[in-house]
């Protein structure tokens, strides 16, 4: 995922959704772009096949050196670093500066292959998720009404990943970097935060410990 499992986890678990936590913040939304939108604009502004993924790297290590500097959390500047750099390494390599997506789409492909299979054995990844959040374990497996919730919000998570992968690998075989590169910017942390506010819509009652009953009084 583009936000960090453990954020997405208390997204879905509070009793309210916040985009702004989902996307990180500003700051968390520029951080995540940055270097997409670096590399795709040195693509069009040079010749040189390396210095798009030098320049992608740079701002990766401009960004880390701020929150050190700030003595600030470098969770979410470090979230994206290795996808860059195995990107950048990946394009410098190849020769093809649409290689540098080539990791990102093979995340994606994986984290849909996961969640496929968690629906195909009945543990659905949101119901897993929920049940942690909640401390309520696996008891949500018994209530049919919460395991078609947790399908189904599993089905959406599912469904952005192939959404990603139906439109971005033709764009990857066709070369499109530019293309490539402006579409995996918009169907990133945006997509995910909203595609995380539906999942929470279908599932924020899942593996919640039920409501005390009120005793009736004695007369």
């Amino acid at each position: 995922m583009t936000v960090p499992g453990s954020r997405a986890s208390k997204l879905l678990g509070g009793d309210s959704f916040s985009f702004s936590e989902a996307i990180g913040g500003w700051r968390g939304l520029i951080e995540s772009a940055a270097p997409g939108f670096v590399y795709v604009l040195a693509v069009l502004l040079t010749d040189e096949r390396f210095i798009p993924a030098i320049a992608a790297l740079a701002v990766v290590a401009v960004l880390v050196t701020i929150r050190l500097v700030q003595r600030s959390p470098i969770t979410q500047a470090l979230a994206g670093v290795i996808g860059v750099v195995i990107g950048a390494v990946w394009a410098w390599r190849t020769g093809s500066e649409t290689a540098y997506f080539a990791p990102k789409l093979w995340v994606n492909g994986a984290y849909l292959a996961g969640i496929l299979i968690s629906m195909a054995v009945r543990w659905p990844v949101a119901g897993v998720v929920m049940g942690l959040v909640h401390g309520t374990g696996t008891a949500w497996r018994e209530d049919p009404i919460q395991m078609r919730r947790a399908q189904l919000g599993s089905a959406v998570l599912a469904g952005m990943f192939v959404l990603r992968l139906a439109v971005q690998v033709p764009l990857y075989l066709a070369d499109e970097t530019a293309v490539l590169g402006t579409v995996n910017l918009a169907m990133g942390t945006p997509l995910f935060a909203l595609t995380l506010w539906v999942v929470w819509l279908i599932v924020r009652s899942v593996g919640r410990k039920p409501e005390p009953q009120d005793q009736p009084q004695q007369p």
